[in-house]
């Protein structure tokens, strides 16, 4: 741009010079004209106006002259600025052109620089992939081993899970099966439970009704015993040489001895019978059914006798028990103990009544599968049942039950008959057994 300015300065400058030149050249031209004139034409003074008139009019020529050359002169430099601007302009677009082209030059040498550094690119890439080539295939090689290897795992894993997988749906499907098991086992509790409550029901009547039997039964054993103590009162009447009657004073002191006894005796009916229930109750949570249909049945048992103990009124002063001596003697833990045919025919008793539950109880826990253990039966523990509490001191008549129960547990858990017998809907123990578990000596 600056050489443009220039260039533009000196172009004026030479018009400009060129203009005043030829302005001067003109004026001399003009002066040698007007010289001549004035040479040849002497003045006349005679016409002076006529000669102002030409010399005004030559000015005015002069002037016109000069005023076109100017206008003439103008219109040059005019045309010179148009020819001098559209020389820039001109000269721009070469510029132009030329920057244009020098670009276009830069950009191709630019693009062959670069595709000759592309190419330089691709020989440094060739040779150093022939370089890196046996490290690339060994790499390769190892990606390779490495892939079969993870395939290997992944095959592995995935058979690991499809095992997992299967183990799981057995786990799942023994579950089921046990689920549907408990469920079919609690369905069979239930109905088992439902039975279980109806043949409660049925044993309830049927036990109402043996009772029943059993308190005829009873009264019937106690006629029997008041009949025998009649005969033996008459026989001690008829022998009085061999038996002699007790006296008032001993005769109160057995009375006051039995009342005491017998109130301790309800009390602890009482108490043994609340314990009964709560037992009742674990063997419900265990599932043993048959000892708790035992169990059931000898609370039932015990309910009874407390209830005629209760609405009984005895006679002390007309019972012979109370007035008839002595007549047989018993061991039981080291000690000796007196008693009369009564308080004997109650121990039997004893005996054959333990027998009679023990046998029930074994039966039982036979058909619950249950391990034998007759001390944890609660019959064993109580050993009351049959006793009116008269004759004979409770301790003795559970002593003496708890060796019929024992014996008649072995029988009813192995199903035999070694120590008694079944006749009539009614246990007992064998005569030498019995006689052997009392060992009664008489002290006559």
């Amino acid at each position: 741009m600056k050489r443009v300015r220039a260039v533009t300065v000196a172009l004026l400058f030479l018009i400009l010079g060129a203009g005043v030149q030829a302005y001067a050249r003109q004026d001399q031209q003009d002066e040698k004209q007007t010289k001549p004139e004035k040479q040849g034409k002497p003045e006349q003074h005679s016409k002076p106006e006529p000669q102002q008139q030409q010399n005004q009019q030559r000015q005015e020529h002069v002037q016109q002259e000069h005023q076109r050359d100017q206008n003439q002169q103008q219109e040059r430099m005019q045309q010179q600025r148009e020819q001098q601007n559209q020389q820039r302009e001109r000269q721009q677009q070469n510029q132009q052109q030329e920057r244009v082209q020098q670009e276009r030059q830069r950009v191709q040498n630019q693009q062959q620089q670069q595709q000759m550094e592309q190419k330089r690119q691709q020989q440094l890439s060739e040779q150093q992939q022939e370089r890196t080539r046996p490290e690339q295939q060994k790499q390769q090689n190892q990606q390779q081993q490495e892939r079969v290897q993870q395939q290997q795992e992944r095959l592995r894993l995935e058979q690991q899970n499809q095992q997992q997988q299967q183990m799981q749906q057995q786990r799942q499907q023994q579950l089921s099966h046990q689920q549907q098991d408990r469920l079919r086992q609690e369905q069979q509790n239930q109905q088992n439970q439902q039975a279980q409550q109806q043949r409660i029901q049925q044993q309830r009547q049927q036990q109402s009704q043996r009772s029943q039997a059993e308190q005829e039964r009873q009264q019937q054993m106690n006629r029997q015993q008041q009949e025998r103590a009649q005969q033996q009162w008459q026989q001690q009447q008829q022998q009085q040489q061999q038996r002699e009657r007790l006296s008032q004073q001993r005769q109160q002191q057995l009375i006051q001895q039995q009342q005491q006894r017998l109130t301790q005796y309800r009390q602890r009916l009482d108490e043994q019978q609340r314990r009964l229930q709560q037992q009742t109750a674990s063997l419900q949570q265990q599932r043993r059914m048959a000892q708790y249909r035992f169990q059931e049945e000898y609370l039932e048992r015990l309910r009874d006798q407390d209830r005629r103990l209760r609405e009984e009124r005895h006679d002390y002063y007309n019972d012979p028990y109370f007035y008839t001596a002595p007549i047989y003697r018993y061991n039981r833990g080291g000690a000796y103990y007196e008693t009369n045919q009564y308080g004997a025919d109650l121990l039997r008793q004893a005996v054959n009544s333990g027998y009679e539950e023990g046998f029930r109880a074994g039966a039982a826990d036979r058909e619950d599968n249950w391990s034998p253990d007759y001390r944890n039966s609660y019959a064993y523990q109580d050993a009351t049942y049959g006793y009116n509490g008269y004759y004979v001191d409770p301790e003795d008549y559970r002593y003496y039950f708890r060796e019929g129960f024992q014996r008649g547990y072995e029988d009813g858990y192995n199903d035999r008959y070694q120590y008694g017998y079944y006749s009539e809907g009614s246990y007992g123990v064998l005569g030498n057994v019995l006689s052997l578990i009392l060992n009664l000596q008489s002290l006559r």
